[in-house]
């Protein structure tokens, strides 16, 4: 029955082939037993959780700016604080792994998404297109910009797209996951 629920749902864990034996098999059996199965049978989920949501720099940056924000995540008025990120999501299309990412803008004032675009590629344009889509909504707007310090914002074309807006460059520091809490929040749905 194990080696059933894995060849229809391969990315169940034992926790999850647990639950479905309970629910519509009415076979119940402590976690542990599935998980001393599931590795005798080498059974394993095709989902693996990494740590890699923290803020990492990028391995060449051509810009780098200080934390203005500070983590102070709230905003007196619209388009004062605006943050970003690019979020990865995983899929299944007949039984194959795939990708999709998602570059979004937060107003840290009311939490509304001021812009996003979705992408089968992390890259430049993914987030250059999200930036854009935000100014041309908000052509009045020049708000503190605050990112990680991913590849796609320590990009000098990236920064003089800000200085042309009239925007100031915030970011977090390397390995401090909480200064960019409200986007990685916003990410971990």
């Amino acid at each position: 029955m194990i080696k059933e629920i894995h060849t229809e749902s391969p990315d169940k864990g034992y926790r999850r082939i647990r639950d479905d034996l309970e629910r519509y098999h009415d076979i119940d059996v402590n976690d542990k037993r599935i998980l001393r199965i599931c590795r005798s049978q080498k059974i394993k989920s095709t989902i693996k959780y990494g740590n890699n949501g923290c803020t990492r720099q990028a391995d060449t940056p051509q810009y780098l700016a200080e934390n203005e924000l500070r983590r102070e995540f709230t905003a007196d008025a619209p388009n004062e604080k605006w943050h970003t990120d690019v979020t990865e999501f995983k899929y299944y299309e007949n039984g194959e792994k795939r990708k999709l990412y998602l570059s979004a803008i937060l107003d840290l004032f009311d939490r509304r998404i001021v812009a996003f675009v979705i992408g089968d590629r992390n890259n430049n344009p993914l987030v250059f297109n999200t930036f854009d889509q935000a100014v041309a909504a908000n052509p009045d707007a020049h708000p503190l910009f605050h990112s990680d310090r991913g590849f796609q914002y320590t990009n000098r074309a990236f920064h003089e797209k800000l200085e042309t807006a009239g925007m100031k460059q915030s970011m977090s520091r390397v390995g401090k996951c909480i200064d960019n809490g409200p986007m990685e929040g916003f990410g971990g749905l």
